[in-house]
């Protein structure tokens, strides 16, 4: 199966359907998508994002993210759109990083690490993914999940879509791994560096823009081992947490496998 739909303006646009669940049963094909940012989507990208009949888009970006770079949609779009609601707090972590770190390989890796620690348990997470699952019952339709790179917001909140449906750990980390394709790192890296410069003043290294670009499954690994501590377990942190007890669960396994 090809999973990734090459578009022209929107990085990391691709299929995370079509998996074996746990119980033999498989995702539906064409139903979940997960992507970056469609700030630069190309009218070319517009008609094939709507050949998909989107009806149901999470933009995981804050606020001042989207204003920054205000989503392209096609004029048919008629979806439903979550957005994290919460505005901007502040200066984002990752620039504060990146201004403030010695810009090592080791130190975007801590941060990341860091990152994934925290993320499931911050309050505008927690509502924008609680309101995510709500309308994911709700609507029988396409769905697209993304944020400014679709790798680590997306990457969580696919990973729990993923054991929502019943898809073994291990293959919601090789689906989240699929972030790290060399295409998509190379096409991104101009961009980052540039920005890199205009934050810090200093030139990174290829190899630390990779790790910045890139994910690795301790860091979803990570994420669900926070959530696990606190929790008991994923379907502890979805049910107190999002309010995703077991019928919604059910529900949402009907809508999502075949």
């Amino acid at each position: 199966m090809t999973r990734r739909l090459p578009l022209e303006g929107v990085e990391n646009f691709r299929d995370f359907g079509d998996y074996e669940t746990v119980d033999g049963r498989r995702l539906k094909k064409g139903r979940l998508y997960r992507s970056a940012s469609h700030g630069r989507a190309t009218d070319s990208d517009l008609e094939e994002i709507a050949k998909l009949g989107i009806a149901l888009v999470a933009d995981l970006r804050r606020s001042g993210e989207r204003a920054r770079d205000p989503s392209r949609r096609h004029p048919s779009f008629r979806g439903q759109v979550i957005e994290d609601d919460f505005g901007d707090e502040g200066e984002d972590s990752w620039v504060a990083h990146v201004r403030e770190s010695d810009l090592s390989e080791a130190s975007f890796r801590n941060y990341l690490i860091g990152y994934y620690r925290q993320a499931p348990f911050e309050e505008r997470h927690i509502d924008v993914f609680s309101r995510y699952f709500r309308a994911l019952a709700e609507v029988d339709g396409v769905v697209l999940v993304h944020c400014a790179a679709g790798k680590d917001r997306t990457g969580i909140l696919v990973a729990l879509t993923h054991h929502v449906a019943g898809v073994h750990p291990d293959t919601a980390v090789e689906d989240y791994l699929l972030t790290n394709h060399p295409e998509r790192l190379a096409a991104r890296m101009p961009m980052i560096a540039k920005a890199m410069e205009e934050i810090a003043g200093r030139t990174p290294s290829e190899a630390v823009m990779q790790v910045a670009l890139g994910v690795d499954a301790d860091y979803l690994r990570t994420a669900f081992t926070a959530i696990e501590e606190r929790y008991g377990s994923l379907d502890g942190y979805l049910e107190q947490a999002l309010g995703v007890g077991a019928a919604q669960r059910a529900v949402l396994r009907d809508r999502l496998v075949e």
